[in-house]
């Protein structure tokens, strides 16, 4: 019988690594979306640099270009920047995680859930391989009642941490024009996006009819489309996000249009 055990556990593990072989990313792309609490890092951001206070939004906006909607609704303070292995280039921007500290006498055992906003490129975060600068509002919010202060004092703290949906209940996908946008050039800042809360593509329709036109990746959260000809106003908006679900805001940017301009859809996932 153990023989014959150890037979069958030996073609497991030969199949497991020939799965492995032909299509290695699916087999992480399982583990990743199977696997609960993880071990990471984190640190306070803000304190005595300028990035803010023990209880303020950590930065104005950081490098994926949300500005001052970090301590506004929905955001409302609870960010993180976070290592270059979740910020990927950008494309991690509006993602949601809970987080929960170890290992010190303060760390209440709840989490805090906070979205991606910035990138932090260097120092503790290149040496572990997921790491989160947190805002100091989102640090403290780790702690037993009464103790954020001293929970902050600790500066870096180890950490557990999740992927989750957000939630942005009652707040539609909105847009933002970058102020360098004109007639023959278009970009803009897309946030408050619920589930994923990332994107992987963006795409424009012109004219309130015609053909999809692929947007570029600007930086953060900004994609951008240089059209060649003239643009052609309303533009509808058709959003991919990191796993597939697609959505479209229809003339979500009218005629008329301005640069920096907010335009608020009517729809979310």
């Amino acid at each position: 019988m153990a023989f014959s055990m150890a037979k069958i556990s030996a073609s497991l593990a030969m199949l497991t690594a020939l799965a492995f072989l032909v299509h290695p990313c699916a087999s992480a792309e399982f583990h990743r979306k199977l696997s609960s609490w993880s071990d990471g890092g984190a640190t306070w951001y803000g304190g005595a640099t300028w990035y803010g206070g023990p209880t303020g939004a950590g930065s104005d906006g950081g490098a994926c270009g949300y500005q001052d909607a970090v301590d506004q609704p929905p955001f409302s303070y609870m960010i993180a920047a976070g290592s270059p292995s979740i910020y990927e280039g950008g494309k991690g921007c509006g993602s949601c995680y809970q987080v929960k500290c170890t290992g010190h006498e303060a760390c209440s055992s709840s989490p805090v859930t906070v979205v991606l906003t910035d990138l932090c490129p260097g120092g503790p975060c290149l040496e572990e391989p997921v790491h989160f600068d947190l805002s100091g509002t989102a640090f403290g919010g780790m702690a037993k009642p009464g103790q954020a202060d001293k929970l902050r004092a600790a500066g870096r703290l180890q950490i557990q941490y999740t992927r989750v949906p957000c939630k942005w209940q009652g707040v539609d996908i909105a847009f933002k024009v970058d102020a360098g946008s004109n007639d023959y050039y278009l970009a803009m800042l897309v946030e408050y996006e619920s589930g994923d809360g990332d994107l992987s593509s963006v795409e424009l329709m012109q004219g309130g009819g015609g053909a999809w036109c692929k947007m570029d990746q600007s930086w953060g959260a900004v994609w951008r489309y240089n059209s060649g000809p003239k643009l052609q106003a309303p533009f509808s908006v058709r959003l991919t996000s990191s796993s597939g679900k697609t959505l479209v805001a229809s003339n979500v940017i009218p005629a008329g249009w301005k640069p920096s301009g907010m335009y608020r859809s009517v729809v979310n996932y």
